[in-house]
């Protein structure tokens, strides 16, 4: 279950995600992007740098992992989670082929994944998800206790709601581009191809 792109106000996303996985309402963070094809074929977020804000958590092999130690790299910051019945796999499968495409330059890129589900993302389900999808090893799925993951989401202004029954997660969906210097460069939505992806990454390392 997973609602569109871009940081969501907690207000606004509780309306939002209450009853489904999408919607096309805009938020604050997208006041601050617009599309510019010229350098990216995401969406380009214009205006003053804007710096990623930064986290550490552990990934599917239980290495900590620190968004500050990425510098050089090109990074696309997701959230998702593992029992998602529909836009996290196929955001996940995007973002992986675009990091097989990249070929020797994929040593400068990673894909960093924040779980949304501190219940159920447990290493063991983790690791069983990234071997079922082939994720590459620059493929990072962090996960953690809600107390960890929780300041994360609010830094990105992600909404999470799980429903009752815990089966799924209702969530704010987009990716955010990371430069070699921290700062967020564009915006993707839960239909990020993996050509563009590749574009943009190229464009970052002047490819």
């Amino acid at each position: 279950m997973t609602a569109p792109m871009v940081r969501v106000l907690p207000l606004l996303a509780l309306v939002l995600l209450a009853a489904s996985c999408g919607s096309g309402t805009k938020t604050p963070r997208e006041a601050a992007a617009t599309t510019h094809a010229a350098t990216f074929r995401g969406t380009e977020i214009q205006g003053p740098p804007i710096d990623a804000p930064s986290f550490a958590l552990r990934d599917q092999d239980g290495k900590v992992v620190r968004l500050g130690a990425q510098r050089g790299r090109a990074v696309v910051v997701a959230f998702l989670y593992t029992k998602c019945p529909d836009v996290c796999p196929v955001i996940a499968g995007n973002l992986n082929t675009a990091l097989r495409r990249l070929g020797p330059l994929r040593a400068k890129a990673r894909v960093i994944a924040v779980s949304v589900d501190p219940k159920n993302d447990t290493p063991t389900a983790v690791k069983r998800y990234v071997k079922a999808h082939r994720l590459v090893p620059e493929f990072r799925f962090l996960t953690g206790t809600k107390k960890q993951l929780a300041p994360v989401w609010n830094r990105y202004h992600v909404a999470v709601i799980a429903n009752a029954s815990g089966a799924t997660v209702g969530h704010t969906t987009f990716e955010v581009l990371v430069d070699g210097h921290g700062l967020e460069r564009a915006l993707y939505d839960s239909h990020v191809s993996a050509a563009d992806v590749v574009h943009d990454v190229r464009a970052l390392q002047g490819s």
